[in-house]
């Protein structure tokens, strides 16, 4: 895609108001043609403004559609990405936001099924996609994910886990208001998008990697030529079956990272034994890209 963007005069900019785009289509396709049909409620403040929509119907007659409520509630949370994440991140989420809250708005609400079951597993597939692809592209949907993204710079915890902990209150609202059938159905949107998103954010993801090598400085070379990672190295490591020496290489990359590992693998040492621990969790410094 970066192809098609290089020739404008700010080709980062398109390409993330691009990204912007297609997380605003498919986030207004999960909520108009899968959780509106459904009666399903979404994760994070798209939640909170359908409960808000519903009420101010039901309470005040009314009609405050989600799309506008999506909007207002995420004006002051763009401050605590403003001063907690980053302002280009934040500039870019707003954009997101308006873009969403546009789609919503203009896309007819299409009535594929009203299977609660079936509108709660593809809106949170739909969902979770988007997230994850707004996120691993640099973006944000807005509202909780800039709580979220602060939370797991502190913490080390996925996305996808944060949001599934505060959707447990958008879930007891949706209850306690509409009926505990509903909130059922929306919980299982939401794990099912969590789950998505954290398959798609795949940045988040540490993977503690442990190389076993004749050719130390070569590797070393090859992978930090190719990654911003630290390298710790253990000499005089013996093979226990003909004795030889060996140097242990040991270093922690993200999922994300790890083609470009196995390429610069492949290029320094195809004979070296790599061992790849899935999700660790890191105390110490870890460098990640700001968003």
């Amino acid at each position: 895609m970066s192809r098609l963007f290089k020739f404008l005069p700010h080709p980062d900019y398109a390409m993330k108001f691009s990204f912007s785009v297609v997380y605003a289509i498919l986030a207004s396709v999960a909520v108009n043609f899968f959780y509106e049909p459904g009666k399903i409620y979404s994760s994070g403040i798209t939640g909170i403004a359908q409960i808000i929509s519903t009420l101010s119907e039901a309470w005040f007659d009314v009609y405050l559609p989600v799309s506008l409520a999506l909007l207002l509630l995420n004006v002051p949370l763009f401050l605590v990405g403003w001063f907690k994440i980053g302002h280009k991140f934040t500039i870019f989420t707003g954009i997101t936001v308006l873009l969403t809250s546009l789609f919503m708005q203009i896309m007819p609400t299409e009535v594929l099924t009203t299977d609660p079951i079936i509108c709660a597993i593809f809106g949170g597939a739909v969902m979770g996609a988007g997230i994850g692809y707004a996120l691993k592209n640099g973006l944000s949907s807005g509202g909780l994910d800039f709580v979220s993204i602060a939370i797991r710079k502190k913490t080390g915890k996925t996305i996808g886990s944060i949001s599934i902990i505060f959707n447990f209150f958008i879930l007891l609202a949706a209850g306690m208001l509409f009926g505990w059938q509903y909130a059922l159905y929306s919980a299982l949107a939401i794990f099912v998008s969590g789950k998505v998103t954290d398959a798609v954010f795949t940045k988040q993801k540490k993977m503690q990697v442990t190389i076993i090598t004749q050719h130390p400085d070569q590797v070393i070379h090859a992978i930090q030529n190719s990654l911003r990672r630290g390298i710790t190295i253990i000499h005089e490591a013996e093979g226990a079956f003909r004795h030889d020496k060996q140097t242990v290489l040991l270093t922690v990359v993200t999922r994300f990272e790890l083609p470009i590992l196995r390429q610069a693998m492949r290029e320094a040492d195809e004979k070296a034994f790599v061992s790849i621990a899935d999700n660790v969790q890191i105390l110490g410094r870890f460098y990640e890209e700001e968003l």
